[in-house]
C-alpha cells in the first residue's frame, strides 16, 4: 500500500546541542530591560504580514474574508465562541498566521535556526517530502510552550533543497556553486543574533531593528541571480529547485490566516477574484474537525529579470492561502488516519486531483469517530483538562477524567494541532509550481542528515501534545486531592 502520507518524527525526547542557547528557549527574559520572545514574535509576524500585504495584494483580500467568514462562524455558533474564550484561542485566532520558505544550503538552514530562536521558535517535526515528488525535506519552527503559543503561535514551515534529488550531475555541481556564493542574512541580523545569544535577548530598540534586518532574507527580489538558460534548466529539472536557487534570498511565499470555517472560505474565494484550488487538503468536513485542512490560490505570474542580458521572464512562486486546524490526535488516532487517507488515496494516481475525491474522502472518514467524547475514550486525540467552577470548589478523589466531566467537575477543551501534514503540505506546494510535471523520487526520509544541517535535534511534535495533556491532567488531579492547598 502506498504509504506516503505516514512520515512521522522518531520518537525520541528533545535534545538541545551546544548551537542552541538555552536562554533564549525561555518564554521570558530574566532581564527587565529585555523585551520577551513572545513580543520579539508578535513584533515580526505583523511586520511580516504589512510586508506580504504590499508585496502580494490579495493576500489583504484574503485576510478580509477569513475575518469576515470567521466572524459568521463564531455567530452561528455560541458554544464554539465560548469554548475559544475559555481556552484562549479566541484571542489569538486574528494574529495567527504560517508562513512557508525554502533554503538551499544547511548554512542558511542552521542561520535560520538561530534567527528563529531570537523569537521563542523551536524546530518541530521532520517531513519528508520528496516521497510525494518535491524535492525537499522540512521541519516546523514555532513556539513549544502553552502560555508563548497563547501569545502567538507564529509558524514558519521552512524547507531544505535536497540537491542530491538533481539527477543531471553537472546541473547539480552548478546549483551548489550558485547557492555557495549568496548570503540571505544582512550583516547586522547576524549581529543581533549573535548579540541575543550572547545577552540573552535584546532590548526594545535592538528588538525593532532585527526585525527590520531579518525581513530582508524573505523579501521577494524580482532580480533573479542567474541567467535565463541557467533558470530554464534548473526549472526543468524541477520548479521548485529553480525558485530556490536562482533568487537572492528564500522569499516568504505564502502568510497563512486561520479560519473557523475553511470550506465556506474557499467558497468565498472565487468571487474576490481568486482562482481557487479544486479541492481541501487534509481530512474531510467534520462536526469535530482533526488535524489540519488547507486551501489556496494559485500562485502568482510574476515578472522577473536575468542576468546578462535583457531578456525577462515569468516565475511562479507566491500564492495565497488558509487554514482551518482541528484537534491534535494521538499515535493511534495518527496511524488511524494514516489508514484511511492510504485508502482514499490508492485507489488511483490521481490522489486529490481525482474528481471523486472529496465524495471519496467523505466515505471512508466516516469510520473515523467523530464526538469528542468518542475521540477521548478510544484514546484518539489530545485534550487540555481544568477544573469547571464546581470543581475549584470542591475536592474529589476520583481520578477517572471522563468520570470527573460526567459530575460536571471538570471540562476538556481540544489541544489545537499547530503543525503540518506532510501529503498536504506537497498538494499545496505542486499545486503552486506551475506546469503539469509530477516529479517522482525514491522515498527515502533523511531526518539524521537533516538535524546535521539544522544543527540541532527537532522536536516530536506527538510527544509535545503528550506532555501538554499530562501536564493538565496533573494540575487537575493535584488540585482535587487539595495537594495544591
Amino acid at each position: 500500500m502506498w504509504r506516503i502520507f505516514a512520515v512521522q518524527p522518531v520518537a525520541r525526547p528533545f535534545q538541545s546541542t551546544q548551537l542552541f542557547c538555552p536562554v533564549m528557549s525561555a518564554t521570558h527574559s530574566t532581564s527587565s530591560r529585555l523585551v520577551s520572545n513572545d513580543e520579539i514574535r508578535t513584533r515580526f509576524s505583523r511586520a511580516m504580514s504589512e510586508m506580504y500585504r504590499q508585496e502580494v495584494p490579495q493576500y489583504g483580500t484574503l485576510i478580509d474574508l477569513v475575518a469576515e467568514v470567521n466572524a459568521q462562524a463564531l455567530q452561528a455558533d455560541p458554544a464554539l465562541r465560548e469554548r475559544m474564550a475559555r481556552s484562549g484561542e479566541l484571542e489569538r485566532l486574528d494574529v495567527e498566521r504560517h508562513g512557508a520558505i525554502r533554503v538551499g544550503t544547511a548554512e542558511e538552514l542552521a542561520t535560520l535556526r538561530r534567527l528563529f530562536a531570537v523569537m521563542g521558535m523551536e524546530p518541530v517535526g521532520y517531513y519528508d517530502l520528496s516521497v510525494a515528488g518535491v524535492p525537499v525535506h522540512s521541519t516546523a519552527f514555532r513556539p513549544v510552550h502553552d502560555d508563548a503559543l497563547l501569545a502567538n503561535p507564529f509558524r514558519v514551515f521552512t524547507s531544505l533543497l535536497r540537491l542530491e534529488l538533481i539527477a543531471d550531475a553537472a546541473l547539480r555541481a552548478q546549483a551548489a556553486e550558485i547557492l555557495k556564493r549568496r548570503q540571505i542574512f544582512t550583516p547586522r541580523a547576524l549581529e543581533l543574533i549573535a548579540q541575543a545569544e550572547r545577552d540573552g535577548g535584546l532590548d526594545s530598540q535592538d528588538a525593532d531593528a532585527f526585525v527590520q534586518q531579518a525581513l530582508e532574507t524573505f523579501r521577494w527580489h524580482s532580480d533573479a541571480t542567474v541567467d535565463a538558460t541557467t533558470y530554464e534548466a534548473l526549472q526543468k529539472s524541477h520548479r521548485l529547485v529553480a525558485d530556490v536557487v536562482c533568487f537572492k534570498g528564500p522569499h516568504i511565499n505564502h502568510l497563512t490566516p486561520r479560519t473557523l470555517d475553511i470550506d465556506l472560505a474557499q467558497a468565498g474565494m472565487p468571487a474576490r477574484g481568486m482562482d481557487a484550488k479544486d479541492v481541501v487538503e487534509g481530512p474531510p468536513q467534520r462536526a469535530c474537525p482533526i488535524l489540519l485542512r488547507q486551501t489556496s490560490f494559485k500562485a502568482l505570474k510574476e515578472t522577473i529579470r536575468f542576468t546578462g542580458a535583457d531578456s525577462a521572464g515569468a516565475h511562479t512562486a507566491r500564492f495565497g492561502e488558509i487554514e482551518q486546524r482541528g484537534v491534535a490526535l494521538t499515535r493511534k488516532g495518527r496511524a488511524l488516519y494514516d489508514e484511511l487517507l492510504g485508502l482514499v488515496r490508492c485507489i488511483d494516481n490521481a490522489g486529490s486531483a481525482a474528481p471523486d475525491y472529496d465524495y471519496r474522502l467523505q466515505q471512508v472518514f466516516a469510520q473515523f469517530p467523530d464526538t469528542h467524547e468518542e475521540l477521548r475514550n478510544q484514546g484518539l486525540a489530545f485534550y487540555r483538562y481544568s477544573l469547571t467552577d464546581q470543581g475549584q470548589a470542591r475536592q474529589a478523589a476520583d481520578a477517572d477524567m471522563e468520570a470527573l466531566i460526567a459530575q460536571g467537575l471538570v471540562q476538556a477543551e481540544p489541544i489545537t494541532y499547530e503543525d503540518f501534514l506532510p501529503v498536504s503540505a506537497a498538494g499545496i506546494f505542486q499545486s503552486n509550481l506551475g506546469g503539469e510535471e509530477q516529479k517522482q523520487y525514491q522515498a527515502h526520509a533523511a531526518q539524521q542528515v537533516f538535524e546535521s544541517a539544522l544543527g540541532a535535534r527537532v522536536h516530536d511534535e506527538i510527544a509535545l501534545y503528550e506532555t501538554a495533556q499530562q501536564q493538565s491532567m496533573a494540575r487537575v488531579r493535584a488540585a482535587l486531592t487539595g495537594e495544591l492547598a
